[in-house]
């Protein structure tokens, strides 16, 4: 045991530890000892699932050896005990932890769940830490040894491979993040925000003109250095620095509203006239940014992309010919509408783009051909083109394969991916036809470079915006019903809805327009892009900006 450093583990099974010798203290490293892995009696290998009694036993022995600050032995008695040990050793050494108190909670199968209490000391400061976290029991593949499988979440539930628990001055000052306005930005005010001010102090904290404190932080490795992934605790506080943002508190609130509303959501506006992010919510991700990093089929969302292909590849166009049958055959692949939609074999472009219409996008692809449709999304919507956002964020990709995932893409299936980020853009380049790189920070911080790309003719962007507005108002358009109340004047939408191998109900998608705002939501399992995805664009666009 290293000195000064106390333990404890409360429980059903376990005794307790307040420092110093004792029966306790016996007993549990009793208990730890019995199983270190040396003994030279020969055991019949065992398999099959942990019985109850050594999933028992073996989170016992781990989480004992762990509180009494033992990583040798905690780590053997884990299934990857070479990744284990430099972390549980970090306990003390780099988290500065001298006390720990370990709860064990009664087990649901294999996973066991605990609480962490530990006391940190650095310097004069002492603060107490106090989480859940899990761990979860599983058979050894070449001993057959009951095993804890080893996650870094199992030291604390928001670590991942390659972090650090640390404590010591912070890697970068606390920053005071405002919106647009100079209103405050708060993780308790817009829970969304938490991850994304985060990252935004680890970058450009230092840059803020604050003066660091001292934490317990879980340290990272991204593509800009390392970083400050997230505050645990507060020993010291420093003072923080003023850093601008371009989100807009008003469009925030009502982005974080309206993603609650769903299990598994995401939302992103932008200002299509500048590019700057006037907001960016999730719900049921956790500390993932799925609005910027989510990698899925944005359905007939991306008609939008499609539809300027046809019309800059003089294919079609909004008024041209677009026929709507009930199937369309491509590359050995039979495409079909939603069910109920009637065919409308004298369809324009612009009707079957109001409706939504599979078929029409299907039969005009091989016409247009998957490379023009990828070029028009790389170089006129500027997919692809490495964004420089300000945080980590994921910039779409429109792959070509040489089979019936190509002519799948043109209508948001396939290998496309996207997230609302993505969508939003989408909107706001063919609503104005220059496209504006997203950032939700000057460029100037971090000195980046952002993105360019071609943008769209005068005449293209006409006719988007004629199909789109059609779209959010006229009889026959998917998105009518979501964008109702907001005025039949300067808006759009496109509506989407992407099936999902294995999903009984399909990924709701959803972007929209109203003045100098564009939005895009998906919802996972929300069904059709009006239903779930529409109602939360239409608070975000009637926010504005």
């Amino acid at each position: 045991m290293r000195k000064g450093v106390k333990v404890a583990i409360v429980g059903g099974v376990f005794a307790t530890m307040v420092g110093g010798a004792g029966y306790g203290a016996f007993n549990i490293v009793s208990a730890v000892s019995e199983d270190s892995g040396t003994s030279s009696v020969t055991q019949t290998r065992k398999s099959g699932p942990p019985t109850s009694e050594e999933i028992k036993e073996t989170s016992r022995k781990f989480l004992a050896a762990w509180a009494k600050n033992d990583p040798a032995t905690a780590a053997g008695l884990t299934n990857y005990a070479d990744s284990a040990l430099p972390a549980l050793t970090g306990w003390h050494d780099d988290a500065h932890v001298t006390r720990t108190v370990l709860t064990p909670g009664t087990p649901v199968g294999a996973k066991v769940p605990f609480k962490v209490k530990a006391t940190v000391q650095f310097g004069e400061a002492n603060r107490t830490l106090s989480y859940d976290s899990s761990l979860t029991v599983v058979r050894g593949e070449t001993t057959g040894r009951p095993l804890v499988q080893w996650r870094p979440s199992v030291l604390h539930p928001a670590m991942r491979e390659g972090d650090t628990l640390v404590t010591g001055e912070s890697a970068a000052p606390p920053i005071q993040a405002v919106d647009r306005s100079g209103v405050v930005l708060s993780q308790e005010k817009y829970p969304s925000l938490g991850p994304v001010l985060e990252t935004l102090r680890g970058r450009y904290g230092d840059a803020a003109g604050g003066t660091p404190g001292v934490e317990t932080y879980i340290q990272r490795q991204d593509v800009e250095g390392t970083t400050t992934a997230k505050t645990l605790l507060t020993l010291a506080k420093g003072k923080p620095g003023t850093l601008h943002t371009t989100i807009s508190a008003s469009a925030q609130a009502a982005a974080e509203q309206s993603a609650a509303k769903f299990s598994k959501s995401a939302v992103v506006a932008v200002k299509p006239s500048t590019g700057e992010v006037l907001a960016v919510a999730n719900h049921g991700y956790g500390a993932w940014n799925a609005a910027f990093e989510a990698k899925l089929a944005p359905g007939s969302t991306m008609k939008i992309i499609t539809a300027a292909a046809l019309i800059d590849n003089g294919v079609t166009t909004m008024t041209g010919p677009a026929p709507c049958p009930n199937e369309a055959p491509a590359l050995s692949q039979t495409f079909h509408n939603l069910e109920g939609m009637a065919p409308d074999e004298g369809a324009t472009l612009s009707s079957s783009f109001q409706r939504s219409c599979n078929t029409a996008f299907i039969k005009l692809s091989d016409e247009l051909g998957p490379e023009k449709f990828a070029a028009e999304a790389r170089n006129r919507f500027g997919l692809g083109t490495d964004w420089q956002t300000g945080i980590v964020s994921y910039d779409g990709s429109v792959p070509v394969n040489g089979n019936s995932d190509d002519p799948a893409g043109m209508i948001g299936q396939g290998k496309v991916t996207m997230n609302p980020l993505n969508m939003a853009s989408v909107t706001a380049t063919a609503i104005t036809g220059t496209f504006r790189q997203p950032v939700i920070v000057s460029p100037k911080l971090g000195d980046r470079q952002l993105a360019t790309a071609q943008g769209l003719p005068a005449s293209t962007v006409s006719q988007l915006r004629q199909m789109m507005q059609a779209t959010a108002t006229s009889a026959i358009g998917t998105a009518t019903q979501a964008m109702a109340g907001l005025g039949g004047g300067d808006i759009g939408a496109k509506t989407g809805s992407a099936e999902v191998g294995g999903q009984a109900v399909s990924n709701s998608w959803f972007t929209g327009f109203r003045g100098d705002v564009a939005a895009a939501a998906m919802v996972e399992g929300g069904g059709h892009g009006g239903d779930a995805a529409g109602p939360i664009v239409a608070s975000v666009l009637r926010a504005g900006s």
